[in-house]
């Protein structure tokens, strides 16, 4: 039994997420995990909400609530938008957890006792009406560039011009409103990742198979212009992990909180913690120390493009630079942007699809089929209307739905709702046993190797040989001349219901689950033998006709929804 260790790269708090940022990330890790489950393997699949930082304080002081009170209440909404997803976290922690807080401040106290944090003292906006210092994001002002009156700190939503707050004309606080702002000297700690440069990129060089994606952005990072850069670690913020050098006060740190990015990775590990603590696991450590167990584990991390510096440089460089022995990443699969109808996703904009509404719209697996299917994984990919209409109604609908239907329907008025005795197989039935081994062989491959639309397609591709060769056999027309032999066909594709239902589970859940107890088959072992697992529902073994499994959906509803969601959400 391989064991895997497997992560999402973990959603910000501000806010439900749109479906960009579900396939970017917590979706195909959650295939993966259902993959390697299925397959017998032990599997610990961890993820949580990331929670500290401005736009966290931001968003509470819009909501009206204070800023813990706002995390535990989207952490809960996440969690159940989740569940609705059937995202199978064995634990979905929180990035505040006492764990966390413990873990980041250990790390940090060994990085500065060898040597690799700095202090830096640095001039930064100060605003003498709120007392405190204030973050990029809490620093609005005109546009230098293009005259945007609601320009941020750090960049113009308007023009996209990555700014300073000095830049801005007319600069105020994003908090009261006050005009009076001033540059002041504050000190803050640095991790010293320049000196780790050369470990990283041989780290990175051992790496076997990486997505040229990860490669090519750690890579730049590591090499472009001065190369890779010490990265600040402390914020003058008032929520967050408050600065310890482990157990110990910080002198000349008072006040100030770690940086989100430094704190939120460091959450993988915490968040094992928070699953024991919870009573779900026993022992974490075998998950995450290499002295401890851990030496036998493959983890492989998910996540979008923009998060693969964090993961591929900083975490790594928190990790190795402790000179502790906790288990490192070994494959980071990584994905291009969903785009969404001719523009782009935005959660600050609320443009696009959110997973809430999503739900509201169909159940959750016929968005994960399409998403998966159309992974961004080579390059950017657009989500339309009129192309999930399409995949939904003919993949789903067409090709598996219609399978189970036609079988099962066919088989209640001809032979009763049992599977259906006598008959041989022939030379038609040997060549399907053959090509659906061979589909499945490479579906296998696929899935191991987590090229997610090939998985896919391979999937599909199983199905349509059942649909073909129902329409080769045609029961229907050989039950007048030789019902013997059309009871052969339909208990072969009684079983092929069965064995669609397993290996489908990891893109489609509750289809599988609704087609398998249909089935009336508690055994969802993996069809390695495929010649076995299509003769497992013995003859006279009761099966029930199930509801729709997927429905189509009208041109009226495609056109309604891209109208709904054309524009802001409201």
């Amino acid at each position: 039994m391989a064991r895997h260790l497997i992560t999402s790269a973990i959603p910000y708090i501000n806010g439900i997420k749109h479906l960009g940022n579900l396939v970017g990330s917590q979706l195909p890790a959650d295939l993966f995990a259902r993959y390697q489950r299925a397959r017998g393997n032990e599997v610990l699949f961890l993820c949580a909400t990331d929670e500290h930082g401005t736009p966290a304080e931001l968003a509470a002081a819009k909501a009206g609530q204070p800023v813990a009170e706002y995390c535990a209440e989207m952490h809960e909404v996440q969690s159940k938008i989740a569940e609705g997803f059937r995202l199978s976290f064995d634990h979905f922690g929180r990035s505040s957890s006492p764990q966390n807080h413990r873990l980041t401040q250990h790390f940090a106290g060994v990085l500065a006792d060898r040597g690799l944090i700095r202090e830096v003292s640095e001039t930064q906006m100060y605003s003498p009406t709120d007392g405190r210092f204030l973050p990029d994001r809490y620093i609005e002002g005109t546009c230098p560039n293009c005259g945007f009156e609601d320009a941020r700190g750090d960049q113009c939503d308007n023009c996209t011009k990555q700014l300073d707050p000095v830049d801005l004309i007319n600069p105020r606080s994003v908090i009261s409103g006050a005009t009076d702002l001033e540059m002041r000297e504050t000190k803050h700690l640095y991790l010293r990742q320049s000196t780790m440069k050369d470990q990283l990129e041989e780290w990175i060089d051992t790496r076997e198979g990486w997505p040229v994606l990860t490669t090519s952005i750690a890579k730049k990072w590591l090499n472009d212009g001065d190369g890779l850069q010490d990265r600040g670690i402390t914020r003058d913020l008032d929520w967050g992990i408050p600065v310890r050098k482990g157990d110990q006060d910080w002198p000349g740190m008072e006040g100030k909180v770690f940086y989100v990015w430094f704190d939120a990775p460091i959450e993988y590990i915490a968040c094992a913690q928070e699953w024991v603590d919870a009573d779900k696991g026993d022992d974490w450590e075998r998950w995450w120390r290499t002295d401890k167990g851990a030496e036998d584990v493959t983890y492989t991390q998910f996540m979008g493009k923009d998060n693969v510096p964090f993961h591929t440089l900083s975490f790594p460089a928190t990790i190795l630079g402790s000179g502790e022995p906790w288990k490192l990443v070994d494959y980071i699969k990584s994905f291009n942007y969903l785009n969404y109808d001719g523009g782009q996703f935005s959660t600050s904009r609320g443009r696009g699809v959110f997973m809430d509404q999503a739900l509201e719209i169909l159940p959750a697996d016929y968005w994960r089929w399409w998403l998966l299917s159309h992974a961004p994984e080579s390059s950017d990919s657009e989500f339309t209307w009129e192309n999930f209409q399409a995949s939904v109604n003919k993949d789903l609908a067409d090709v598996l739905g219609n399978f189970a239907s036609r079988v099962t329907k066919f088989c209640r008025s001809k032979f009763g709702e049992t599977v259906p005795a006598g008959g041989l197989p022939g030379d038609r039935e040997a060549a399907l046993v053959t090509a659906l081994t061979g589909k499945l062989r490479e579906y296998e491959t696929h899935m191991q190797t987590i090229e997610v639309r090939k998985a896919a397609a391979a999937l599909r591709a199983a199905w349509v040989l059942g649909n073909e060769y129902l329409q080769d056999a045609a029961p229907w027309t050989t039950f007048k001349t030789d019902p013997e032999q059309a009871a052969m066909q339909i208990r072969l594709a009684l079983n092929m219901i069965r064995l669609y239902a397993v290996i489908s589970s990891p893109f489609i859940p509750d289809a599988s689950a609704q087609l398998l107890a249909a089935m009336r088959s508690g055994d969802d072992s993996w069809p390695e033998d495929v010649p076995a697992a299509l003769s497992l529902l013995p003859e006279g073994h009761a099966f029930d006709v199930p509801d729709v499994t997927f429905r189509k959906i009208a041109d009226e509803e495609r056109a309604g929804w891209q109208e709904k969601f054309a524009g802001r959400r409201t």
